[in-house]
């Protein structure tokens, strides 16, 4: 990416770093609350990550999708479907990983029948490929157009078939009838899938706003005036969504619509941040560790979710790794909650040092 626009590189670095710190603590007991999702109804700063990752999807697509259009139609959607079709795919390989497991001392394999279809890789996927395809037919008013319907839209549909709780939602039934229970997420205590099918609508508007917020850059520069622009924006967004909360719950794991524009609201105050800090007041000599996660950031975050799972898997003494250095070194250096959290540091170190050795090189691993 253009030096110009380190900041938004930077944004993405960060989101990685954040997401590999919330996804991997020493022990879940011990996590500090602000690490921890909402457990329904709420925000907390965790809540942020994922949609601020869609956000800057959106945002690389504002440099890339112009330059595939170009190419003709054909050649366009081979790219945006092979692209797709990858993403998705290593996102469902990943939540089938490792593909077996020990039963009365034998490795059996995975069935195919109980792995998780929906995911966070497959929602990027399906954001980034409807995204691209709205943008590219029915340009950018087009897609603000899709949103304003996607979100009023989304919350009819909620009212109307359902209601905003864990067991009663419409997405829930929805991913029941097609998927089944046995292809949904089980770790709120039932079958249900924060990042389920239906959901995935007003979670393509992240990725809309992430593209338009990169072209308003590239037309405005880095100026006092696009900082200024993007922060009433992103204030007006966190109020109307303040306002629709009151019927319309801000809610991560619905995905509702409110929570689309607060999520946006805070990523339009965050980048202009940024913005002046690197790109205007050139205070980048900080930046670097941020930009490594930035330049393969799909390659390091599917490395940290997966390896992980090996220290989960492989045990010491009968615990897995990972509660075994928990227990015997980080807790009883830091203590139970801040072991947790320096545990989850060690590993997004350990994380960065691969893609600090892949940057070196000048390898940057594409999809």
């Amino acid at each position: 990416m253009n030096e110009r626009y380190l900041s938004v590189d930077v944004l993405r670095g960060l989101t990685v770093t954040l997401m590999i710190i919330v996804n991997t603590p020493g022990n879940w007991d011990t996590t500090f609350a602000p690490l921890l999702h909402a457990n329904w109804h709420g925000f907390t700063p965790t809540d942020l990550v994922f949609p601020t990752f869609l956000f800057v999807v959106g945002n690389a697509m504002s440099f890339s999708l112009e330059k595939y259009a170009a190419q003709g139609t054909t050649p366009f959607m081979l790219k945006i479907f092979k692209r797709t079709a990858l993403i998705f795919l290593l996102g469902f390989l990943m939540y089938w990983f490792p593909f077996v497991h020990q039963e009365n001392g034998n490795l059996v394999f995975n069935s195919i029948s109980n792995t998780r279809i929906m995911g966070v890789l497959q929602r990027i996927a399906l954001g980034y490929c409807i995204a691209s395809l709205i943008l590219f037919y029915w340009k950018d008013r087009g897609a603000l157009w899709f949103s304003a319907i996607a979100l009023l839209g989304y919350w009819l549909i909620l009212y109307s078939f359902g209601d905003y709780t864990l067991e009663g939602n419409a997405g829930l039934k929805l991913d029941k009838l097609i998927l089944g229970d046995n292809h949904l997420y089980h770790g709120e205590g039932i079958a249900f899938d924060p990042e389920g099918i239906l959901s995935t609508l007003p979670s393509i508007v992240n990725v809309i706003a992430g593209y338009l917020t990169g072209k308003f850059i590239q037309k405005k520069g880095n100026s006092f005036e696009t900082i200024g622009t993007l922060m009433v924006y992103g204030a007006l967004l966190l109020l109307a969504a303040l306002t629709w909360n009151m019927v319309f719950p801000i809610n991560k794991k619905l995905w509702t619509s409110s929570f689309v524009l607060y999520t946006t609201g805070l990523d339009l105050l965050i980048l202009p941040i940024l913005i002046f800090i690197i790109d205007i007041k050139k205070v980048n000599k900080w930046t670097y560790f941020f930009e490594v996660f930035g330049r393969n950031t799909l390659f390091v975050y599917i490395l940290s979710e997966t390896a992980i799972i090996f220290l989960w898997i492989f045990t010491i003494n009968g615990v897995s790794i990972v509660r075994w250095l928990y227990e015997t070194i980080y807790s009883p250096l830091a203590g139970a909650y801040l072991g947790s959290l320096l545990f989850a540091i060690t590993w997004t170190l350990i994380c960065w040092l691969v893609g600090y050795a892949l940057d070196k090189k000048k390898i940057y691993i594409k999809v």
